[in-house]
């Protein structure tokens, strides 16, 4: 078998064999992604560059000689010291036929390859979804999709219409009557038979005179004329977005230290560029409270140092005002996440439950809740360590509601933990765990 490749080597050619490569190997990076992720900054998090993967996983195309049918032939060497039936001695160990182990060298080898900003950030991110998004209205559409809308008279040759070209062309040479070109040959046999046999002078005549009436009419009648080309028609038919809004809820009173603060801001950095990458048109609201809460930009949000008391209900009282002032329940979807390190005043666990019971919970599709602490690996952290009061709390609101919560205690959970709260679910599931 003889193949010839005769297809052009265009210029970027290396970008759809790059394209495929990843398809093929990608789940393999994907969890290099993931694995690479754990150990990046905040200011990292979207940023492209080098991973690795083991080369077992990288497996490339080729052809090879079919062991059946075809017409084969051997050229065998022949040799002086064995004949057909004669028992082969094992060869001695040594040259590297042996099967010892090594002192030396490297464990499985790894492919090593660089991830631009963009193919990095879709392998990151993959699977992750605002949980039931419910489309409540639409913001206006930068997606458009293009769908067939008949036919033109005008338009590009890329989008010529071949089948409906010759349609109007045939039903033009049929109204015009216009000379087939069988019928144009079989005239022209005619007259070179009679020509052949002699006399029929007049017969003659008239059939000449019938062919230049033909071909005068058949050049003044073209086969196919400008009127009978069409165009497909491409219409814009815009695409519905939903209009979401996420509220960002964190305490940044003095019972949150550096580390507690830095794992919440890891998951709402993270938040923040999962929104921002995935959906055009999500609202971020930033909410941090002490005693008192208050909307502030993303700096302020992520940078700004503030200590204080803790009362967690100012934050979704807060919350609830923003809703009504400027983010309308039948029109926008409405989701919210928290992060604390599970302190609240004691009087003001009650305000809470009342709050997210009656206001919150029923105007949001998804609440998701991140409770930080101190990281000790030696005790395993999560496992019989005493609840804070705000996690029993809000235990009695994530039965039957929205809402699910997660612990945070080192930064390589973080990501983990966000993928648990907004991964794709069926509707209704709601997650709860520690």
């Amino acid at each position: 078998m003889h193949i010839i490749d005769r297809r052009l080597n265009p210029g970027g050619k290396s970008f759809a064999n790059r394209q495929r490569f990843l398809r093929r190997a990608r789940a393999q990076v994907r969890k290099a992604v993931r694995e690479a992720s754990s150990s990046r900054s905040i200011k990292d998090a979207g940023k492209g560059g080098e991973i690795s993967i083991p080369t077992g996983g990288v497996h490339e195309p080729h052809l090879h000689r079919s062991r059946e049918g075809g017409v084969r032939d051997y050229v065998l060497p022949g040799n002086k010291k064995y004949i057909e039936g004669d028992t082969i001695p094992r060869p001695e160990q040594g040259g590297g036929q042996g099967s010892q182990a090594s002192d030396s060298g490297e464990g499985e080898d790894e492919f090593r390859f660089a991830l631009s900003d963009e193919e990095y950030l879709d392998l990151y991110l993959e699977d992750l979804e605002l949980p039931d998004l419910a489309k409540r209205q639409v913001a206006g559409a930068k997606a458009v999709l293009w769908r067939q809308a008949g036919y033109s008279v005008s338009g590009p040759p890329s989008r010529i219409s071949v089948p409906r070209t010759l349609r109007h062309s045939m039903s033009r040479r049929i109204a015009l009557k216009r000379p087939k070109a069988d019928e144009i040959n079989a005239l022209r046999a005619e007259i070179e038979k009679l020509e052949r046999e002699g006399g029929h002078f007049d017969e003659l005549q008239t059939l000449r005179t019938q062919l230049e009436q033909y071909l005068a009419r058949s050049k003044r009648i073209p086969y196919i004329d400008p009127v009978d080309v069409r165009y497909r028609r491409l219409e814009s038919n815009p695409k519905p977005i939903a209009r979401a809004v996420m509220f960002c809820l964190m305490d940044v009173s003095g019972s949150m230290n550096e580390h507690m603060k830095d794992l919440a801001k890891r998951f709402y950095s993270l938040l923040y560029l999962f929104l921002n990458r995935r959906y055009e048109h999500v609202d971020v609201v930033f909410i941090r409270h002490t005693h008192e809460a208050q909307e502030v930009d993303e700096q302020t949000f992520f940078y700004s140092r503030e200590t204080g008391g803790t009362v967690v209900s100012t934050a979704l009282f807060k919350m609830a005002e923003i809703v009504r002032d400027r983010y309308p329940v039948d029109q926008w979807n409405i989701y919210a996440a928290q992060a604390s390190d599970g302190d609240n005043t004691s009087s003001d666990n009650a305000v809470v439950l009342a709050q997210l019971k009656d206001v919150i919970l029923p105007i949001c599709q998804y609440y998701a809740y991140v409770e930080v602490g101190m990281d000790d690996e030696d005790d395993h952290p999560g496992a019989g360590e005493p609840s804070t009061n705000l996690w029993r709390a809000y235990r009695r609101v994530a039965v039957d509601a929205p809402f699910a919560m997660r612990k945070v205690r080192h930064r390589r959970d973080i990501y983990p933990v966000f993928r648990e709260l907004f991964a794709r679910r069926p509707e209704g599931v709601a997650a709860e765990g520690g």
